[in-house]
């Protein structure tokens, strides 16, 4: 496997095991939906795994 793939990899797979471990599974949903929605080009499911991040970011403040 070239060295760039597999930084790129880990690097997600952190993100993704921070986001979790910081914000919970809804948090790790959202930013799947988002990923999934970016990568079949789709602007209804990145807008939800979007909002979704947004919310749980925000629930605090508010």
């Amino acid at each position: 496997m070239p060295a760039p793939a597999l930084l790129s990899a880990t690097l997600a797979l952190g993100l993704e095991q921070l986001v979790q471990w910081r914000y919970g599974t809804a948090s790790a949903l959202g930013l799947l939906l988002f990923t999934v929605g970016h990568r079949a080009k789709s602007p209804a499911v990145s807008s939800v795994g979007a909002i979704l991040l947004a919310v749980l970011l925000t629930g605090p403040a508010i």
